[in-house]
């Protein structure tokens, strides 16, 4: 359950990395689960040009905001724009969070399309606090075992967040981490003790690889 890291000089370039290691996903086709924020956009940008042809891909969220799907916040949107939109052949299946419904039916429905499915590959970042996916520090979803898809209160914005069991059934999980706000957080993220407080800690293949990619900011708190 140890963590592969790779440190790039620059954030340009942990965003190609992470390009690089969907557009080979891409071409061996399968489950292939995606995360929102800012940082990943241009990574699905190059991934797109890499990789025009995602139609062996069933594509997935890792989480979402409760919110319709043009919503300048939803990360299907981002999703839609940054990758889906630019490709000559788009995914096989697209399976949605419906942000636009009320979060616990939202979860319910995502929760049923979920049962069976192992991801071949899920790109997470992290937050300042650590929170990967929709899973924030010592929130109850981190505790849930039973289901694969659960609704998160915020005081923000509710979320639809895929629970830690499936993530760790994945094949390869990639965290994607750049600028200097997130050393902090990964460096307790990838080297130390498992700790609900860090929820991206407890984020591992069970059975096989976990990568971190992040540029030199963000692994300045790791150990040299």
């Amino acid at each position: 359950m140890d963590v592969e890291i790779r440190v790039s000089a620059s954030a340009e370039a942990a965003r190609d990395a992470a390009a690089e290691l969907l557009a080979h996903a891409a071409q061996r086709g399968g489950h292939v689960a995606l995360s929102g924020g800012s940082t990943p956009r241009p990574a699905y940008e190059a991934a797109a040009r890499l990789e025009p042809d995602w139609s062996r891909v069933e594509l997935w969220w890792a989480d979402e905001r409760c919110v319709p799907p043009a919503d300048e916040r939803s990360n299907y949107r981002l999703v839609r724009e940054s990758l889906l939109d630019r490709l000559d052949k788009g995914a096989a299946i697209e399976h949605r969070i419906r942000g636009e419904l009320a979060p616990e039916k939202a979860a319910e429905a995502y929760e049923a399309e979920l049962r069976g499915v192992v991801f071949d590959l899920v790109l997470l970042g992290i937050g300042p606090d650590g929170h990967t996916a929709s899973l924030f520090p010592n929130d109850p979803a981190l505790d849930e075992l039973r289901r694969r898809a659960v609704a998160v209160g915020r005081a923000d914005v509710d979320r639809v967040t895929v629970t830690i069991p499936p993530l760790n059934a994945s094949e390869t999980i990639v965290f994607l981490v750049v600028g200097a706000e997130k050393a902090a957080a990964a460096a307790r993220a990838f080297t130390g003790q498992p700790d609900p407080a860090t929820p991206a800690s407890l984020v591992r293949s069970a059975s096989g690889t976990t990568i971190a990619l992040l540029d030199r900011a963000a692994a300045a708190g790791l150990p040299a």
